[in-house]
């Protein structure tokens, strides 16, 4: 894949890993309606008057009391000292490239492996954590895990299935003793046991949204969410089925088994957007697999699956959308191919048709017309249709 742009970098990376790779801490205190990170000092305490609060769109970031906007960009390149890959004098832009690559997984072009390998890694500790695992057998070990299923629609059956894949985990780590339970599901690295972090759900809360967001520390860029539905080698699995979330996840394979379909496969959750080494990762891994996009059924999830599709090609390229909702995919294998599809005809079915690719290895398999996503598609919360979304095929037989 070729160097991203700055539009890539806005798009694919979040302002709040950003703030977090900068030091920042999630602080629970107030809440996730309008997230906010603070740094604290060496012996863990909040910094007074060092906090940053995410906009309600989630794409930028400011500092109280003032009311200017950060985005990736700008964060980066007005708050250099953050990073450890600058140093004085050194062009902003180049920070940008290298930080924001480094984000991605990615190693752009040019840079001294030094300069990459001098930034510490976040890393996530498990130890911190206090674990109950699910117990099938156990009706008060279910009950507690109850509220978090049950505003999903994701019934016993479905959470037996997955029961060795989630678990209850508390973190112990803060110093005022307080602990936190989340619903979490553990990230790993394929062909690795060791838990590199965890995507985290709250319970429904009914004055503000219910939290959602990785463990501090969580390796996102190489590790996913894996369930083996089937427990075959890796280099054995037959099917594989990408989402953005764990729910959606289970939420179709509550669909498949209500509706009488063959449901066992390796299930796997990005926790937001998909990156390059996510997808390298299960390609090398399950190098016979037929992989199943069921990403969501808006723009951002079809060019996920557009992203795969042409990665699994080979391609070199990049893809970004504009302001007026335009997505852009530059094809760079031969020379320089820029293919502009407006937003109210863009499709995955369009990007594979202009680019030619047609894999049957890779099947596009959202929710239905209707629904963004699979657990929606679940819970029956349809949304405005889209004439110009396309019918699909979805692999499965019955």
């Amino acid at each position: 894949m070729s160097e991203p742009t700055y539009e890539d970098f806005k798009n694919r990376i979040s302002i709040k890993t950003v703030l977090e790779d900068a030091g920042y801490h999630f602080n629970r205190r107030d809440g996730v309606r309008y997230p906010s990170f603070v740094r604290l000092d060496n012996d863990g305490r909040r910094i007074h008057g060092d906090k940053f609060i995410v906009t309600g769109n989630g794409l930028c970031c400011f500092r109280p009391p003032e009311r200017r906007n950060y985005t990736v960009i700008s964060f980066i390149q007005e708050h250099p000292e953050l990073f450890a890959e600058y140093t004085p004098g050194m062009d902003k832009n180049r920070l940008v490239n290298l930080v924001c690559n480094r984000l991605l997984g990615r190693v752009p072009s040019g840079v001294d492996r030094a300069i990459k390998e001098s930034r510490p890694a976040a890393t996530f500790d498990f130890s911190k954590y206090e674990v109950q695992p699910y117990d099938t057998t156990d009706w008060a070990t279910r009950k507690r895990f109850y509220p978090f299923f049950i505003q999903r629609g994701l019934d016993l059956n479905t959470q037996a299935a997955f029961a060795d894949h989630f678990f209850m985990a508390s973190y112990t780590g803060r110093e005022d003793g307080k602990k936190f339970s989340n619903l979490a599901f553990p990230f790993r690295v394929p062909g690795d046991e060791r838990v590199v972090g965890l995507e985290e759900r709250g319970r429904q809360q009914t004055d503000r949204p219910t939290y959602k967001g990785k463990a501090e520390g969580t390796n996102s860029v190489e590790g996913l969410w894996m369930a083996n539905i089937g427990k075959v080698p890796l280099d054995e699995v037959r099917r594989v089925l990408w989402f953005e979330g764990a729910f959606d996840a289970m939420a179709f394979y509550q669909i498949q088994r209500l509706e009488g379909k063959e449901m066992n496969g390796l299930y796997l959750s990005t926790g937001g957007n998909p990156g390059e080494k996510q997808f390298q990762g299960i390609m090398d891994a399950c190098p016979n697999a037929v992989h199943h996009l069921c990403f969501d059924r808006d723009a951002a999830g079809q060019m996920f699956a557009c992203n795969f599709a042409a990665q699994k090609s080979g391609m070199n390229f990049s893809s970004y959308s504009m302001k007026d909702g335009t997505v852009v995919f530059v094809d760079k294998t031969t020379g320089y191919d820029r293919h502009q599809m407006a937003p109210d005809t863009f499709s995955y079915g369009e990007f594979c048709n202009r680019m030619g690719l047609h894999d049957p290895q890779v099947v596009y398999h959202p929710a239905a017309k209707g629904y963004k996503d699979w657990n929606d598609q679940l819970l029956g919360k349809r949304i405005e249709k889209t004439e110009a979304e396309p019918e699909v095929s979805t692999g499965f037989r019955r």
